[in-house]
């Protein structure tokens, strides 16, 4: 089968190494890429708002599967405009991308269904916002903007002061633009944050294994929030217990409620849990897989990603056996100096070739491309992400951050810490 993955990150670039692996898979085509795709299937400079071109490309090709899983163009609709050409589409419908493009929407959810999370109230209103939060908020409290924000629009405030100077960000200056014309407001939850994704095809459930993420820029969790500077998977400390109670509590009830709001959701569903004294809360939902967590996740994945992806079009993901290896992932996100704000592009990178022919050693392109000379070069904040697998996390981790040292660009960073807390595990 011919297909077409939308996209052109690190995410895209784990999938896309998932569908070339396929027993299904005779073409890839990927659109726009990456300098690390194009080394396994063909890129097509369409971009992910051009659904229309995507279209015709796919006509003209004979394509026979479309791969979505990257917020912006779900949220707008991608999957309908291709269903509505007759295109068999992986990824999720407009109305229930609402899910991840509208926080109000998931906290309003989760209260009328009884999935737990944290206390919360909504805003459209800038001075009713600050109002709240002169007179009813206890800190540190947490600002979210309500739309899309590339996994940035969260503000922590331990203050007043804060929290006002954070409204203004949001509501009035649009640091976030559009997504910040409605604001959430919730109570700070301490505890584990845990990501837990799941294919879904409307009414049935496969979890995948889980992952941790780290958001913030700096070593100790400081710094800025980032679209995520590295993950592990599984997480030790997404116990059997915390399992059960999420799968009475939380999965399968949240299937229910977007079937029962008559918003069937297909695709991959993330679910963003904090591991709190009064059992796991949600802290947010996305409608794709996470990134880094797809880079960490997927290649643990022993079922066939293709397989698995038409069982969710289809409706038969019950069918499904969902098996992953016993083993464990670690990923090292490289970025580029003064991410998440000012970057300079067009680094030259070097030492790729190191990870050709090896086993277990996976260098995924975010932000590359091509330059004028055939060179491969930075053109975004996060630029590699580098996983490494090990028979135990402790590995996995030192596999990792042995193999950042095959690859160079000039003024990279990253974490030093990924994993840290595994220390703590004996």
């Amino acid at each position: 089968m011919k297909i077409l993955l939308i996209g052109g990150g690190g995410r895209e670039h784990a999938i896309a190494t998932a569908i070339v692996k396929s027993r299904r898979c005779d073409k890839l085509y990927c659109a726009p890429g990456n300098a690390g795709i194009a080394r396994i299937a063909e890129c097509v400079p369409i971009g992910i708002m051009e659904f229309d071109r995507q279209i015709e490309f796919v006509k003209k090709n004979d394509i026979d599967l479309v791969v979505c899983s990257q917020d912006d163009p779900l949220c707008a609709g991608l999957v309908d405009a291709h269903e509505a050409a007759g295109i068999r589409v992986f990824g999720t419908r407009k109305n229930a991308a609402i899910i991840e493009g509208s926080k109000a929407f998931s906290k309003n959810l989760m209260k009328k269904y009884g999935i737990p999370t944290a206390a919360y109230e909504v805003f459209s209103d800038p001075d009713e916002a600050i109002s709240y939060l002169e007179t009813r908020a206890k800190f540190p409290i947490v600002l979210k903007a309500d739309g899309l924000a590339l996994g940035k629009g969260v503000l922590i405030c331990n203050d007043i002061e804060e929290a006002k100077a954070g409204v203004v960000q949001i509501m009035e200056d649009k640091k976030f633009g559009s997504a910040g014309n409605e604001m959430v407001i919730e109570e700070f939850m301490t505890g584990r944050e845990v990501s837990v994704l799941a294919f879904v095809d409307g009414r049935n459930i496969k979890l995948m294994s889980s992952a941790q993420d780290h958001k913030r820029a700096g070593d100790g969790d400081t710094g800025l929030n980032t679209g995520g500077m590295g993950t592990f998977s599984p997480s030790p400390f997404y116990t059997d217990k915390i399992d059960r109670q999420c799968r009475e509590q939380i999965y399968q009830k949240t299937v229910d409620a977007m079937a029962a709001e008559g918003r069937p959701f297909k695709g991959v569903l993330y679910f963003g849990l904090m591991m709190t004294k009064d059992g796991p809360k949600v802290v947010e939902y996305n409608t794709r897989f996470g990134d880094p967590e797809a880079q960490v996740v997927i290649p643990r994945m022993k079922t066939d990603i293709v397989d698995v992806m038409e069982a969710v079009i289809d409706g038969n993901l019950d069918k499904i056996d969902l098996e992953f290896e016993n083993n464990a992932a670690v990923c090292i996100v490289l970025a580029s100096g003064g991410y998440p704000v000012h970057y300079e592009k067009g680094k030259v990178i070097t030492g790729l070739e190191s990870f050709d022919g090896r086993e277990d050693y996976y260098c995924f392109h975010a932000g590359t491309k091509f330059d004028d000379e055939g060179r491969t070069v930075t053109s975004g904040g996060r630029v590699l992400g580098v996983t490494a697998i090990g028979s135990t996390l402790k590995e996995a981790r030192a596999n990792a951050y042995k193999a950042v040292e095959w690859v160079h660009f000039d003024n990279e960073y990253m974490r030093h810490d990924i994993g840290k807390a595994l220390d703590e595990i004996r």
